[in-house]
C-alpha cells in the first residue's frame, strides 16, 4: 500500500522515506499544489528539474472540470497528466471552508453550487472516496469539515466530531471501492479541532483508533495567529503514531516549514511559492524579493546569487522585472521555477541536517535570516 520509515531524528525533527507505487518520497517533503492536475506556470519537466517528488491535486476542482469519470477513463491522474510521480489528492473538505457562501452542510455531506456556473453538486464521504478512487492518487484524504478560525468553540467541537464520523465513513467507503488503476492507494485521516488543544487531542485519539496509513493536521493557516498555529503544532504531532507520516495541510512560508519539521511534521503543501511567484515575489536566501521594485530596473544579478536553479542560471533581475511589468507569461514561469526550487532546496537541506544530527543549527540559521530579512 504505502510504506514509511523514519531514518533519522534530530530532536523532534524526522527524516524519513515513503515508498509508493510511483516512486519514493524522501521526507521532510514539500508538495507543489497542482489544483487542476497541473502546477501553474510550470511543466512536469520543470518540477523534475527542481527536485519535486510528489504533487497535490484537488478533488473538488477535478470533479467539476474535467470530471473524475473522464480522468478515470484516461487511466487516472497518472495516465491523464504527464506527471508520473506520486500524487496526493485532498478530499474536497477544504471547500467546506473556502466556499462557505456557495454551500449547505448537513450530517450527510455538503451541497455545493459550482463556482464556475452555479450548477448543483453534492459531496459526501462516500462520493469523495469514489472521486479519489477514480483519480487514482497514491495518497487520498478523508472527507473532513474545516471550521473557520473565528468559529465559536461549540461550532468547532461539532465540526471536529463530524470529521471523525466522516473519517469512519470515508474509510468504509474506501475499503469497499476497488482500486481502479492497477496500484494501491493509502487513505490519510485529518485531525481537526481549531486552536483548542482538548478538541485536537480528542480528534487525534479518535482518528488514530481507525488505524489509517497516515495522518494530517488540518484547520491551520485559516486565519489564526502564528502564535496559535505554533501552539497547536507544539502539541498535536506527538499525539500521532511515530511510524506513520504526518502531514501539515496548507502551510506555509519557508520559516513555517522549518518550525513544522522541528515539531515532528513530515509533509507540507502550500500555494504560496506559486501564487507569490505570479505576483512578482520571490523567496531568496537573503529574504523576499519584489521584482516590481524600481531598484531592480538595471540590476544584472540573478534573483538569488546563492541559487543554482534554471532561473538563477539564465536571467537577471532586470530582465525578470521587465517581463513582469510587460505582462509576459515568462515572468510567472521563471519566478515559479525559482520559488519551487527554493522550497524544495530548503526541505533537502533540512533533511540533510537531520541526518547529520544538526537540525537545530539549521533552524537557528533560518531564524537569524528571517529576523534580518528585507528586500534582497
Amino acid at each position: 500500500m504505502l510504506s514509511f520509515q523514519v531514518e533519522a531524528t534530530s530532536g523532534r525533527a524526522r527524516a524519513g522515506r515513503m515508498e509508493t507505487a510511483h516512486g519514493p518520497v524522501e521526507t521532510p517533503v514539500f508538495m507543489p499544489v497542482g489544483t487542476a492536475g497541473a502546477v501553474k506556470a510550470v511543466t512536469p519537466r520543470d518540477l523534475q528539474d527542481v527536485g519535486a517528488t510528489i504533487i497535490l491535486a484537488n478533488t473538488y476542482h477535478l470533479m467539476l472540470r474535467p470530471g473524475d469519470a473522464l480522468v478515470a477513463e484516461r487511466g487516472g491522474l497518472h495516465g491523464f497528466t504527464p506527471w508520473h510521480g506520486p500524487f496526493l489528492t485532498d478530499s474536497g473538505g477544504y471547500q467546506v471552508f473556502s466556499l462557505a457562501a456557495l454551500r449547505t452542510l448537513d450530517e450527510d455531506g455538503v451541497a455545493f453550487r459550482s463556482h464556475l456556473d452555479g450548477s448543483p453538486y453534492r459531496l459526501t464521504p462516500e462520493r469523495s472516496m469514489e472521486i479519489q478512487r477514480n483519480l487514482g492518487a497514491n495518497i487520498v484524504m478523508a472527507f473532513d469539515e474545516c471550521p473557520p478560525s473565528d468559529a465559536p468553540r461549540e461550532a468547532v467541537a461539532e465540526a471536529t466530531a463530524r470529521t471523525t464520523r466522516w473519517a469512519a465513513r470515508s474509510r468504509d467507503a474506501f475499503d469497499r471501492l476497488p482500486a481502479r488503476h492497477g496500484h494501491a492507494q493509502a487513505l490519510f485521516g485529518i485531525v481537526q479541532g481549531g486552536v483548542h488543544l482538548d478538541l485536537r487531542e480528542r480528534s487525534a485519539a479518535e482518528l488514530t483508533a481507525l488505524d489509517l496509513p497516515g495522518y494530517a493536521i488540518g484547520g491551520l493557516s485559516v486565519g489564526e495567529s502564528k502564535q496559535n498555529m505554533l501552539r497547536v503544532l507544539d502539541h498535536v504531532p506527538a499525539l500521532l503514531p511515530e511510524a506513520r507520516p504526518r502531514y501539515l495541510m496548507g502551510v506555509g512560508t519557508p520559516e513555517d516549514l522549518v518550525e513544522g519539521v522541528a515539531r515532528g511534521v513530515d509533509m507540507f503543501d502550500c500555494v504560496m511559492p506559486t501564487r507569490n511567484a505570479r505576483n512578482g515575489q520571490l523567496f531568496t536566501r537573503a529574504g523576499r524579493l519584489s521584482i516590481r521594485n524600481a531598484v531592480h530596473r538595471d540590476d544584472p544579478r540573478p534573483p538569488d546569487p546563492e541559487c543554482g536553479c534554471y532561473t538563477c542560471r539564465t536571467v537577471s533581475r532586470a530582465y525578470l522585472r521587465h517581463l513582469h511589468l510587460a505582462g509576459e507569461m515568462g515572468a510567472a514561469i521563471y519566478a515559479t521555477i525559482h520559488n519551487l526550487a527554493h522550497y524544495v532546496d530548503t526541505m533537502r537541506a533540512m533533511r540533510q541536517s537531520i541526518l547529520l544530527g544538526r537540525f537545530e543549527e539549521f533552524r537557528q540559521e533560518m531564524r537569524s535570516r528571517a529576523a534580518g530579512e528585507g528586500e534582497s
